[in-house]
């Protein structure tokens, strides 16, 4: 019998290509890196619906919340100073916010990913 649990399964708002993503990804580790990695990446990681509510919050004033949430600082800098780049950012951050919070995601995963190998 398979004790092991799916660290995968305790973390909110997974999406299938994030996932996919992960169990590519971290084959090549050993036991304990891989519960390193988890425990790294669970820390780093974004949840798209927190990126969308940050997003919200452009239409009532406060553009770029998003990007500085997700370490673009230049750019939630510009959104700020323009609202939101004339709210069509704010408007196509919406519209994009799970392939954005994706990609900060599989950045933050390829970083756990070489903290993990230099760990053990």
């Amino acid at each position: 019998m398979n004790t092991y649990q799916d660290p995968y399964n305790t973390f909110a708002g997974f999406s299938p290509e994030e996932l996919g993503f992960l169990q590519h990804a971290t084959p090549d580790l050993t036991e304990s890196q891989k519960k390193y990695f988890y425990m790294v990446y669970s820390n780093k990681r974004k949840n798209s619906q927190d990126i969308l509510l940050f997003t919200l919050l452009g239409f009532v004033g406060f553009a770029g919340i998003q990007r500085f949430v997700l370490g673009q600082v230049g750019m939630g800098i510009l959104y700020f100073f323009t609202g939101g780049l004339c709210i069509i950012g704010t408007i196509v951050d919406l519209i994009n916010n799970k392939s954005i919070t994706l990609e900060y995601n599989k950045n933050m995963a390829y970083e756990s990913y070489q903290m993990a190998k230099m760990s053990s």
